[in-house]
């Protein structure tokens, strides 16, 4: 391959990382200190690159231009680990998620404060992007801006990047108001498609909206003429079908009763702000919501979600298996009494501050300073509920917590097929999980770790929970291909190396 076929290949990476990042080649240039004709003639392929300016444009753009065996990333643990210092929670994915998908409501312009920078935000940016939507990232804060245009260009919507995202489906409730026919596409065949489509299409029939899911696209119709008559019920208490119904209500100039609605923290979220939009909402935090909805919405707001209560147990859970002393800050106790309540009774010491107010004004955050401790099996199986009972997510990160245990603890995941399984990897590194069932583990402690190399698997909690046990491991541990905790998780191995963990990111070459 000759040089200059080289460098019109390096050309279209930078310009695909640049139009990735929201960036015009102005602004790139900015953050290089250079100008927007050199830009455009690296772009081109039209200039001689050292690795120094690679590395700097890599940089700016955070994405590795060159990487050596640019194959899947594995993580090198070096244990057993004590951590020690302090770390503040990140804000939650999920609510910035939904808000991405609510900003679709606003015809005014939305500034979302510390968003996390995860790749299933990045898709959505690029779906975002497709539509016509101006977004960028402002500072180093994770700060964003989302500029909608007078009309969204639905006829051109980004398919690649939709069909790698699972938030695609809550754009049904927000688009349903701007056209009366559209398409979606979505990933997954169409059986699947229909089955899991079903509780988002009950909850959005009373609107008018119907839909066909076929061949990989959800094809959307709208009938004016129908509203709703009565209180919507989910069948399910589904945290992103309750999203759905309350977009759809927003721009419902009347009042639509939900019930059984999800409570959970990243519904909590967007009611905080669709409030700010000046949509009226009963109920925030129970399962019934009344939602008074405005016929348009164009205001400029400036909102900031709260902290994620899964990271802060990710946190807790890392601080109890390698028996430290670590200060968490910033956790929303709200969304994790009953945890800390479970971690009491099997002996968990602990101390908290007193409370105050996130950013959003709303949820209560305290500081909370762990303490070795002594642990033993709680007497009762230990199971997940919706809010406010334990969280869903945070089931698996008890696995790690029983196995440091003294006795029998028993967790029943019955909401997944098929999570459970992937808790009995702990065994490679000498916890004692047994299946009972698709369902139930039992896991006996306590555990006298020791590294080894496990392959990550494909669900992102279970791949934490592995990932904490190798910190307490004696010796070396691998673990393979981490993609899957970079969709959920920002810099997870970098914040506890901050915490004084030896967690080494490496490569194939």
């Amino acid at each position: 391959m000759s040089g200059d076929d080289y460098k019109g290949r390096i050309g279209h990476l930078i310009r695909d990382a640049r139009k990735h990042r929201g960036l015009t080649q102005q602004q790139l240039a900015e953050l290089l200190a250079t100008s927007q004709s050199a830009i455009n003639r690296i772009e081109r392929g039209h200039q001689n690159l050292s690795l120094e300016m690679l590395a700097r444009i890599g940089a700016a753009l955070d994405s590795e231009i060159v990487a050596l065996g640019a194959g899947p990333t594995h993580l090198r643990v070096t244990g057993p680990t004590t951590l020690a210092g302090s770390i503040d929670v990140k804000t939650s994915k999920n609510a910035g998620v939904a808000l991405l998908c609510a900003s679709l409501l606003n015809r005014g312009r939305t500034t979302l404060r510390k968003v996390a920078r995860i790749e299933e935000v990045n898709r959505l940016l690029e779906v975002l992007g497709s539509l016509g939507v101006q977004t960028r990232w402002l500072n180093d804060d994770n700060d964003l801006e989302i500029v909608p245009p007078a009309e969204l260009d639905l006829d051109h919507i980004d398919e690649d990047a939709a069909r790698r995202t699972r938030s695609v489906i809550m754009f049904l409730g927000p688009l349903l108001h701007r056209a009366d026919v559209f398409e979606l596409p979505y990933a997954g065949g169409c059986n699947l498609g229909t089955r899991t489509v079903e509780p988002h299409m009950s909850a959005l029939r009373p609107f008018g909206l119907e839909v066909k899911a076929t061949d990989g696209s959800y094809h959307a119709s709208v009938n004016r003429a129908i509203e709703p008559a009565r209180p919507i019920v989910l069948t399910e208490r589904g945290d992103s079908v309750t999203e759905n119904a309350l977009m759809a209500a927003a721009l419902h100039p009347g009042t639509t009763v939900i019930r059984n609605a999800s409570s959970n923290y990243m519904v909590q979220d967007l009611c905080f702000y669709l409030q700010k939009l000046g949509v009226d909402i009963e109920g925030v935090g129970t399962t019934t919501l009344r939602i008074t909805g405005r016929s348009s919405i164009d205001v400029d707001v400036d909102y900031a979600p709260s902290e994620d209560p899964i990271e802060a147990m990710s946190l807790l859970a890392a601080a109890i298996v390698t028996e430290s002393s670590i200060t968490i800050q910033r956790v929303p106790i709200e969304f994790l009494e009953l945890e800390l309540a479970i971690l009491e009774e099997m002996g968990f010491q602990y101390s908290r501050s007193d409370e105050y107010v996130a950013r959003n004004g709303e949820t209560r955050l305290v500081d909370i300073t762990t303490r070795p401790s002594q642990l033993h099996a709680p007497l009762d199986k230990i199971h997940p509920m919706p809010f406010p009972g334990l969280n869903i997510d945070n089931l698996p990160f008890f696995a790690v917590i029983a196995a440091v245990a003294e006795g029998q603890t028993l967790l029943h995941d019955w909401v997944y097929e098929n999570r459970a399984i992937y808790l009995t990897e702990l065994t490679k590194l000498g916890a004692s999980v047994k299946l009972l069932d698709p369902h139930r583990v039992m896991i006996e402690g306590p555990t006298h770790w020791s590294g080894t190399e496990i392959v990550c698997p494909p669900a992102l909690r279970p791949a934490v929970v592995i990932l904490l046990a190798m910190l307490a491991s004696k010796g070396t541990s691998v673990l393979r291909s981490t993609y899957v905790i970079h969709r959920g998780y920002e810099d997870l191995a970098e914040r506890l190396n901050q915490l004084g963990a030896n967690i080494e990111t490496f490569r194939d070459i």
